[in-house]
């Protein structure tokens, strides 16, 4: 977030409209998937596999089978509750807790997003190596200045 006043995120967060809402939704991704597809984290969807990491139903795993951005919670099947009357009800948990194991990618969007990720992810590893190249390394920069004291005589 750009904006640094607590006072306003917090507002951000309770009134920003669904489209920015989404951008928070996001959760780790397995290592298997990082390696497979180049990204740290993904905002989740119905249909996706997920882990979940924290709480007292960590180590779970199941389909996430709703996703409420107005509350920005997520309900995974298979973790419920019994109420006294006998129901049962699904346990909102918050995406962050969660890990993603397995992509829903049904939707060609969402493909487009990973390919997107992918080639930004390259492109920032490829910078980061060709800056630490035209970096002078500790001694060259010593050189550098043993010859400028020897020029001015």
């Amino acid at each position: 977030m750009r904006i640094t006043s607590p006072r306003k995120q917090r507002k951000s967060l309770y009134q920003d409209p669904l489209h920015r809402r989404y951008q928070r939704f996001s959760a780790p991704v397995a290592p298997k998937l990082k390696a497979s597809h180049n990204t740290n984290s993904l905002p989740v969807r119905t249909g996706d596999t997920v882990r979940i990491m924290r709480g007292d139903r960590k180590g779970l795993e199941g389909k996430i089978i709703q996703v409420d951005r107005k509350n920005y919670r997520i309900f995974v099947e298979g973790v419920s509750r019994e109420k006294i009357d006998g129901t049962t009800i699904p346990l909102p948990i918050h995406p962050s807790k969660v890990m993603i194991i397995n992509l829903n990618l049904d939707d060609k969007w969402r493909r487009e997003i990973l390919k997107r990720k992918e080639i930004s992810e390259k492109r920032k590893v490829t910078e980061e190596k060709s800056f630490e190249k035209t970096k002078p390394s500790s001694t060259q920069r010593k050189q550098k200045k043993q010859s400028r004291k020897e020029k001015p005589q």
